[in-house]
């Protein structure tokens, strides 16, 4: 039903621009702009059912994944355009209507839409449009594919025990390993880890696109990494899409802890550290069709038998479910999933304010705090604007010292 539906969102975005384009191109090329788009298109909706369904691409993909990204670029610059363009006719019939009579007939209005003056200026438009795409896009991508940004911040707690005093754990999160992100960027990221020296690897979800076999770039850049205190991770939504066991037996043979509402139990300098995960509701409905690969978050059970003076840190891809990791006792609590919008066209506002309150960066309710990571890959297009990848850096401090960004 969900393919169904986004097929239905990109043939609609596209009859729009169909019916925007035919207005702004010149009549010799109008009959061809149709099979223009279907063929455009075609790759992009064939290499969508493919991965929707789990079908391995195999010896095919390096012919249909280039085509198929092609058409994720075309619609991205389809929206930009159709939103410019929007505008730009939107001020048009405001600056130019009190010079037309009031239409009586479709053939009338078909005149007026071939106004030689406005179809010159729904051109302009649509050439502008582009070179903002293009240079936004440029920008975006450079902030994509560069090197994440290293957040590095002290946290205080009055609770925090003392032998914890001190603990440095990084952040992983939303790598989306896949068609693209590859093993070059996963192994850089590797490095730039590597120079923190974390006690503790956390991994918050969505480590791949959509395929288990995705995986295999972060086995072989972070397998049996070397955190003293060990190496967790919990799976993302985008990593219940198909069966997610193979990721978990790759996981737990490379030396990670897979908390699926579940904990571990950490010592340092005599206290005790409960890494806590809770799983994501898409356990619950893989391939949003109601497969069952878990019964989505359970604090209760992910909290069951943890000792009383252990202080505890919560792994929950969505920050929404704060709440949860809250019922957890969890005093800190590390996610992912927003992106940090990924794509901000207004500065400083996240458009993952849809997702809900906790963006990115830092949250504190009654002395609890959450950590919202940007996260390192990307979703549906190859861009960044205003959330620049970031792995994060977290020292715990039993008092308040200055924090390093």
């Amino acid at each position: 039903m969900i393919f169904f539906i986004l097929f239905g969102l990109i043939l609609a975005i596209q009859l729009l621009h169909w019916h925007v384009l035919r207005r702004i191109v010149p009549h010799q090329f109008r009959p061809v702009l149709p099979w223009f788009l279907v063929a455009i298109h075609v790759p992009l909706v064939v290499y969508f059912a493919l991965r929707f369904t789990g079908i391995e691409l195999n010896g095919y993909s390096h012919l249909l994944r280039p085509l198929a990204r092609a058409g994720f670029y075309f619609q991205a610059l389809t929206l930009v355009h159709l939103v410019i363009l929007f505008f730009a006719e939107t001020l048009w019939w405001e600056r130019f209507r009190h010079h037309f009579p009031k239409l009586e007939t479709e053939a009338e209005a078909e005149v007026e839409a071939e106004d030689p003056a406005r179809r010159a200026f729904l051109r302009k438009v649509a050439t502008a449009g582009f070179g903002v795409a293009v240079v936004g896009g440029g920008y975006g991508s450079h902030e994509a594919y560069g090197d994440p940004d290293i957040t590095r911040m002290d946290l205080a707690f009055p609770d925090l025990p003392q032998g914890l005093d001190g603990l440095k754990l990084v952040q992983l999160s939303d790598l989306h390993i896949g068609p693209m992100m590859g093993p070059k960027k996963v192994a850089r990221w590797r490095v730039l880890t590597d120079r923190e020296a974390p006690d503790l690897l956390l991994v918050t979800g969505d480590l791949v696109d959509s395929l288990p076999s995705e995986i295999a770039p972060f086995i072989e850049s972070f397998g049996h990494f070397p955190a003293p205190l060990g190496c967790f991770a919990i799976l993302g939504n985008h990593d219940y899409f198909t069966n997610p066991f193979p990721m978990w037996r790759d996981l737990e043979g490379a030396g990670y802890h897979c908390l699926e509402n579940k904990h571990k139990l950490v010592e340092r300098n005599g206290s005790l550290l409960a890494v806590i995960g809770i799983s994501d509701p898409m356990a619950a409905n893989g391939r949003f069709r109601g497969l069952h690969f878990g019964d989505g978050p359970r604090p209760e059970l992910a909290s069951l038998g943890i000792p009383d003076q252990a202080w505890r840190l919560c792994l929950s891809h969505r920050p929404s479910n704060w709440d949860l990791a809250a019922q957890t006792g969890a005093r800190l609590t590390l996610s992912g999933h927003t992106h940090g919008g990924q794509v901000n066209i207004i500065p400083w506002v996240s458009s993952a304010r849809m997702m809900g309150p906790y963006t990115r960066g830092l949250f504190d309710e009654n002395g609890s705090k959450l950590y919202v990571s940007r996260g390192l890959g990307v979703v549906g297009i190859p861009i960044r604007l205003g959330a620049p990848p970031e792995i994060v850096v977290i020292t715990l401090r039993t008092t308040k010292t200055p924090s390093d960004h």
